[in-house]
């Protein structure tokens, strides 16, 4: 049964208040993820413009790997699953090569678009 506060004691009010204080915060979280991965995708796009012009391929291996190395050092010291941040950067790694391939062949679209039915 989900609290509400029609029906609620009063620790169930104070649980209840303490609840929406959190999830506002997680709310104001979430939206911050967004404008960053929004910028990301700003920055990401002006790469792939730029292999575009010089014949570079959209992957880059190497980087990947350096990358991922970083982020799972980061999520460590954050206490945060490296594992998870591994696959959070492949998502969005995947999404940039789609990008930057949709760029070298003349493909025009909106920045960060991530085709849901292919999302894991």
């Amino acid at each position: 049964m989900e609290l509400n506060e029609g029906t609620a004691r009063e620790d169930d009010r104070e649980i209840f208040a303490e609840l929406t204080e959190i999830r506002q915060s997680i709310d104001n979280i979430d939206a911050a993820l967004v404008h960053l991965l929004a910028e990301r995708f700003k920055f990401t796009q002006k790469v792939g413009r730029l292999k575009a012009t010089g014949g570079l391929p959209a992957s880059d291996p190497d980087r990947e790997k350096v990358q991922i190395a970083r982020l799972r050092a980061l999520a460590e010291e954050s206490h945060l699953d490296p594992a998870f941040a591994e696959k959070f950067l492949n998502f969005i790694v995947a999404e940039v090569i789609h990008h930057h391939e949709a760029i070298a062949n003349g493909s025009t679209g909106a920045i960060g678009t991530i085709d849901a039915s292919t999302a894991v």
